[in-house]
């Protein structure tokens, strides 16, 4: 593993263990040439997965970009970052598990919305605001009162 303080091409492993609920291996490390230290993490990808965008471009799945999404709807939310990790590796279990390799974002959209749902109503409305792509306040409390009354989607905020 390269040093991503130097560029030194390996590094020494200083301890390795599970992590986010035994779905990967978090290893601790150090470079010998500049001693710095550094955190990496390992993650059995059981196939590559391809996002197919609303305008029928193809892209490689990229978790790191769902992170930084998610990071953004949970800003100063109290979302714990383990909370975070085990969200992500769920949504992306649930997506390796439907044994496509192509896979539509409106999907991903929805499974987030989901784990969102559950985890955090503030940063659920928030992602929505995105996702669905809310143009007005109008928007915004039509989602809320249909999410109140348990209608999750209105007429008004599916116009995709």
């Amino acid at each position: 593993m390269r040093c991503p303080f130097c560029g030194f091409a390996d590094s020494v492993v200083k301890d390795s263990r599970p992590a986010e609920e035994d779905t990967a291996v978090r290893r601790r490390r150090g470079c010998p040439q500049c001693g710095g230290r550094f955190t990496t993490f390992e993650r059995v990808q059981l196939r590559e997965l391809i996002v197919i965008k609303r305008d029928g471009r193809r892209t490689p799945f990229e978790r790191e970009k769902l992170r930084r999404s998610l990071k953004i709807a949970l800003q100063k939310r109290p979302v714990s970052e383990d909370q975070l990790d085990q969200m992500i590796s769920g949504i992306v279990r649930r997506l390796e598990n439907m044994g496509e390799t192509e896979i539509q974002t409106s999907s991903i959209g929805e499974m987030v919305m989901d784990s969102l749902g559950g985890l955090d109503p503030v940063a659920y409305v928030r992602y929505a605001s995105v996702y669905k792509d809310f143009r007005s306040p109008s928007d915004f409390a039509r989602f809320i009162e249909d999410a109140l009354t348990g209608h999750e989607r209105s007429e008004a905020t599916d116009e995709e």
